[in-house]
């Protein structure tokens, strides 16, 4: 494993499980010092306890300005300031509930909206001066390949995600001469281990995903942060404004 991110001071927004929990793991071995920020603390503590490296958790929820500017400043202050932000935070629990144009709720659409998307704009809001104040620094949003996909259920999640990918461009146009770089992950199917120690998924969901993709498995968080890493480095100093699609060729764009 590379140091390619040695000194980096990143916060994870949305990290205790799954992708983020991936990246927050990923950063520190390539030696980033990480805040783990996360709804949940107890789980986001015991990661950071895992991983060391002086990697500490706050707690926030991204759908409260309040709570989201407290959890950054908290953050600034423990790392001694800022260089990146990967947010990736979201709330699936009322996925079941987004069905179509015609018959959703807009109360799920508003919850929706208001954690993917308005959340998102808050985390944005949050940690874009701290990185200005530093001369620079990398956003990383995930999305996902729904935002893009045409799927004939879950309007609302997609419409947030195709939203966020707009705002990660609006920074990357106004702020990139300032230094700021502004991407976006994209995952297609992705196996986190706790979808797959819960046994959330059908597997005849998976068997669909393995007989009509094209690849030879189902993605995994840790290819998400691979990428997210990548992006957050100075590898990827000349990157600025993209959806990359970490999908295992499922979408072709």
């Amino acid at each position: 494993m590379t140091q390619r991110l040695e000194g980096k001071r990143i916060i994870v927004i949305g990290s205790a499980t799954g992708i983020g929990a991936a990246t927050v793991r990923r950063l520190v071995e390539e030696g980033a010092r990480v805040c783990a920020a996360d709804i949940r603390l107890e789980p986001a503590q015991a990661l950071v306890e895992e991983v060391g490296n002086g990697a500490f958790a706050v707690q926030v929820d991204i759908a409260d300005e309040a709570s989201v500017n407290a959890a950054v400043a908290k953050a600034v202050e423990g790392l001694g300031g800022l260089d990146g932000a990967h947010v990736n935070a979201a709330d699936l629990r009322i996925i079941f509930q987004d069905s179509n144009a015609l018959d959703v709720d807009l109360a799920v659409f508003d919850h929706t909206i208001g954690v993917n998307l308005r959340g998102h704009l808050l985390c944005t809001r949050a940690v874009l001066p701290h990185l200005l104040a530093n001369k620079g620094g990398a956003i990383v949003y995930t999305s996902s390949g729904s935002a893009r996909g045409g799927e004939p259920e879950r309007p609302c999640y997609a419409m947030s995600k195709g939203g966020l990918e707009a705002l990660s461009r609006h920074v990357a146009s106004r702020w990139g001469r300032e230094g700021i770089t502004s991407n976006v992950v994209a995952p297609g199917f992705t196996m986190t281990q706790e979808m797959q120690a819960g046994g959330q998924v059908p597997q005849a969901v998976i068997d669909h995903f393995l007989t009509t993709g094209r690849s030879f498995r189902v993605g995994q968080s840790e290819d998400q942060a691979g990428v997210a890493a990548m992006l957050l480095s100075d590898d990827a100093r000349w990157i600025n404004g993209q959806v990359i699609n970490v999908n295992g060729g499922a979408l072709f764009f």
